[in-house]
């Protein structure tokens, strides 16, 4: 096996060289994308020397997954991101098949990277056996080092007959000098569920509880988990597998869905309040938050799924994440909103007020793929409200609302898809025709929709001709709005 030096220098060499061929106006503007080849889940979002740091699973050697690296960018506002060579490959007995989802923290002015190592043996019967377990490793915010007690964690700590296979994904976090990691592990039940640990030093972990579990209400394996507090309630996030859709509320597939509820650090346990999706888009998976130096919650997560996985066939980078996102709580409900930082960037206002919309129409001034732009429904008599993005005479997405069933849909049909992929998913919002607002944010290859203020959100990806760049409002009745849209500018 090849040390880490040779396979860290032959990522990053790999990653340098490959960069520079891939043309800027290709990429997203203000989202993270893979420098080169494929990323999914994002990893150690945290703040570390006054800088954002994020990292994500990554392969760079192809555009399909493979062998999980940990890819590696940071940003000074969450905005603009710079490309930081590989962090981590797998190199170790304990994580020679791939360096899985995990998180970091600062402790002390050390970058702490917690993540998953997964290996391979064969049994005495030649069957190969898989086996996940939690490590460490600690660096300077571009260097880091594997600890020489990984694994720190294994599937022996948990005291019930879980699943070594499946024992992944864990959160670190600090409270009252104790530190504290959530992971996923499959139950005795075959189902998912979360546990519990805390540490004194960060070597010695000691089992706390099962602090939730599927039971199969829920998809089957649980991935991906993050708690956190959030105003005075604390809220469970977690990305289920294999789930069967439930109405308009959850979908079939892998998506990501939080539990809101209290918890109590003595006894630590987690009291279930509700549970919802935490997007009703066609891609995300695997969010992750971070508490800023200003108090601030920010999560990001993969804007892509693993059952559309579709790139136009000249690409050489393959996924990216969403736009970061403050959260905020009503009641036991989270809301989500672009971060404010993003309003730094924000050039050629196009400004409409009180303006009537009937039929099909054009606003002067209304075009583009990378743009911030927020319509606020005053009043209105009509029964249905089409909004045509990334349009022209061949393509178009279209974001359509309807008051009377208080529905809200996305359609990427017409995005220039020749594949047999999903391509349309609806949400239910308030029930009015006026008094609601629509967020959109267009980045060349994906729209994020805020519906009133954050309440609910669709993040979807589509890879329509940069040309096809018309917006057109469709209204089957009357309407009169305020809009707002700004170009972004990075």
């Amino acid at each position: 096996m090849e040390h880490l030096e040779q396979l860290l220098e032959k990522a990053r060499n790999y990653e340098k060289e490959q960069v520079l061929k891939i043309q800027k106006d290709m990429r997203p503007t203000f989202h993270v994308s893979a420098p080169i080849g494929w990323i999914n889940d994002p990893n150690g979002l945290s703040e570390f020397k006054n800088e954002y740091h994020l990292f994500f699973q990554y392969h760079p050697y192809s555009t399909s997954w493979g062998p999980m690296h940990w890819g590696h960018v940071k940003s000074k506002d969450l905005v603009k991101w710079e490309i930081l060579p590989v962090a981590l490959a797998p190199d170790s007995p304990y994580d020679d098949a791939g360096c899985f989802s995990g998180s970091a923290i600062d402790v002390n002015g050390v970058h702490i990277l917690m993540y998953t190592g997964v290996s391979h043996s064969c049994d005495e019967d030649g069957n190969t056996q898989i086996e996940q377990v939690q490590c460490i490793a600690s660096g300077g915010g571009v260097e880091y080092e594997k600890w020489k007690e990984n694994p720190v964690i294994t599937a022996k700590d948990i005291p019930f007959n879980c699943s070594k296979e499946d024992f992944r994904d864990p959160k670190i976090w600090e409270h009252n000098g104790t530190y504290y990691v959530v992971a996923a592990s499959r139950s005795e039940d075959k189902s998912g569920q979360i546990v519990l640990f805390q540490s004194e030093n960060l070597k010695d972990w000691t089992f706390r509880t099962v602090l939730a579990k599927c039971e199969h209400r829920y998809g089957k394996m649980w991935e991906c988990p993050d708690f956190f507090s959030l105003g005075d309630k604390h809220i469970l996030v977690l990305s289920p597998q294999d789930m069967q859709a439930k109405g308009l509320e959850f979908y079939n597939g892998n998506h990501a869905i939080y539990f809101s509820g209290t918890f109590d650090y003595e006894t630590c346990r987690f009291k279930e309040k509700i549970v919802k999706s935490l997007d009703y888009g066609l891609d995300f998976y695997a969010p992750q938050t971070m508490e800023t130096a200003d108090g601030r919650r920010i999560m990001i997560a993969w804007m892509k799924s693993w059952d559309t996985n579709f790139m136009p066939e000249e690409t050489n980078w393959n996924g990216m994440m969403t736009v970061p996102r403050e959260l905020n709580i009503s009641e036991y409900v989270i809301l989500q909103n672009p971060v404010k930082e993003i309003e730094n960037y924000y050039k050629n206002q196009v400004l409409y007020e009180d303006v009537s919309l009937s039929g099909s129409q054009q606003l002067d001034g209304m075009k583009g793929r990378v743009l911030d732009m927020t319509i606020y429904i005053k009043s209105g008599n009509y029964k249905k409200f089409v909004i045509e993005l990334a349009k022209n005479d061949s393509y178009c997405i279209t974001c359509t609302f309807f008051p009377d069933k208080g529905e809200f849909t996305f359609d990427r049909t017409y995005s220039g898809l020749n594949r047999d992929v999903p391509c349309s998913r609806t949400m239910k919002v308030q029930n009015k025709a006026e008094d609601v607002t629509i967020r959109i944010l267009l980045d060349k290859y994906s729209a994020e929709i805020f519906i009133n203020n954050g309440e609910q959100v669709m993040s979807n990806t589509f890879f329509t001709p940069l040309e096809a760049n018309d917006i057109v409002f469709d209204v089957e009745g009357i309407l009169t709005a305020d809009i707002n849209m700004h170009e972004i500018c990075v």
